[in-house]
């Protein structure tokens, strides 16, 4: 169990704790809170086939060779973007 716990803080640190720098507690839940959000609904996940962990179903495979618009989210303010295609 230590080593899943080691993971994800290590993987907290890395991604969001190395380059932001917490002005206080209220800060501090504000940011893992918006990650928290970010991890477990768009971050794709090797564990589970590239989806994120609140996913079921693998997303559809479009095969169409129509152009879409790609919209940006930005996350922490900028820090993450999530990117996703405009139906």
């Amino acid at each position: 169990m230590n080593a899943h716990c080691e993971r994800v803080i290590g993987t907290i640190r890395r991604e969001v704790l190395d380059h932001i720098l917490i002005v206080n507690e209220a800060h501090a839940h504000q940011v893992l809170a918006e990650y928290q959000e970010h991890c477990n609904t768009h971050r794709p996940h090797r564990a589970r086939d590239q989806r994120p962990p609140e996913t079921r179903e693998q997303p559809a495979v479009s095969h169409d060779r129509v152009p879409r618009r790609l919209l940006r989210t930005r996350v922490l303010g900028g820090f993450i973007n999530e990117y996703r295609y405009t139906a």
